[in-house]
């Protein structure tokens, strides 16, 4: 049986758990997606990928710049829903948002709640060093990611980028999804309390904290790079020029932080060194460290600041 839903989502990560939905049959009445915003030299206004793939689905988008309005509550009301589901939407819901679904909103999280409640969870999970991480289905309270758990899965972090764990989680959250939803809709399941302790948030990246720190140990640096990896993406200064750093590999080697120790671009840290492997220098594209060094030498010595 399907269930008559709303989805709320805005970036790639939520699309997966879009398409599952349509894929086994439910009625997506709308979907809620953030304005298009100006992006790019031109400015020009850019959808959000669940924005475009809904529309190329057929499905009614809305874009309201918020749900606060009496305006846009009772127009959410007037849909009838079963449920509301909520993927990185990126805007709070009112209580009025939340109670209108006949069985309650659901939001997919990319984290073990409630460890990395917030804005960022795979990005912290991945700085934090967290060996492993994973995906919620919670029923949506007022609070910030505090809601009952209904259905999780857990996934090993290894040596992912939180880009690479973001897509895989993004993959595992609609299969889960779905799976939540049936069940809830059978009555085989009941939403459990999060745990009371180990709460941590997960504020938003703010570029001010993607610059290097070699004091830093190796390990403590090469979480900060896969965190960091795509965006905004780790950097330092070398020959004065900004190098962003998106892979890189913890090895052996001594020398003061921050210089280049061998001719494969090995940098020491405040303990160890990392090997880069990944780099993108301002105004072109990623490529792998041995092309940087072709056309831009970085010897035995060359200091990063």
């Amino acid at each position: 049986m399907s269930l008559r839903l709303a989805f709320l989502g805005t970036p790639d990560f939520a699309v997966p758990t879009l398409a599952e939905l349509m894929a086994q049959g439910h009625d997506i009445a709308a979907v809620y997606s953030q304005p298009p915003r100006p992006k790019g030299r031109g400015l020009a206004l850019e959808k959000g990928a669940v924005h475009a793939f809904a529309e190329t689905a057929g499905l009614d988008v809305r874009t309201p710049l918020s749900l606060k309005s009496a305006d846009d509550q009772a127009a959410f009301a007037a849909l009838g829903l079963d449920v509301a589901v909520v993927v990185a939407y990126g805007l709070l819901l009112p209580k009025a948002i939340l109670e209108a679904p006949r069985m309650g909103c659901f939001n997919l999280h990319g984290s073990l709640l409630p460890r990395w409640r917030g804005a960022a969870p795979i990005q912290r999970a991945v700085m934090a060093g967290d060996a492993e991480t994973g995906m919620m289905v919670m029923q949506m309270d007022e609070g910030l990611d505090t809601g009952p758990v209904l259905m999780a899965e857990r996934m090993a972090v290894g040596r992912q980028t939180s880009g690479e764990l973001a897509e895989r989680l993004a993959r595992l959250g609609g299969d889960l999804m779905v799976r939540a939803l049936g069940a809830l809709e059978r009555g085989a399941i009941t939403a459990q309390p999060q745990p009371s302790d180990g709460a941590t948030y997960a504020k938003k990246i703010s570029k001010d904290e993607a610059r290097i720190d070699w004091s830093k140990s190796a390990a403590e640096i090469d979480c900060l790079i896969r965190g960091l990896s795509p965006w905004p993406g780790a950097w330092s200064e070398v020959k004065g020029e900004r190098l962003k750093i998106l892979f890189a590999e913890p090895t052996s080697g001594k020398g003061e932080p921050g210089m280049v120790i061998g001719d494969d671009l090995t940098v020491s840290c405040g303990d160890g060194a990392v090997r880069l492997l990944k780099v993108q220098r301002a105004g072109s594209k990623a490529m792998a460290a041995d092309e940087l060094l072709k056309g831009f030498a970085l010897p035995a010595g060359t200091r990063f600041s």
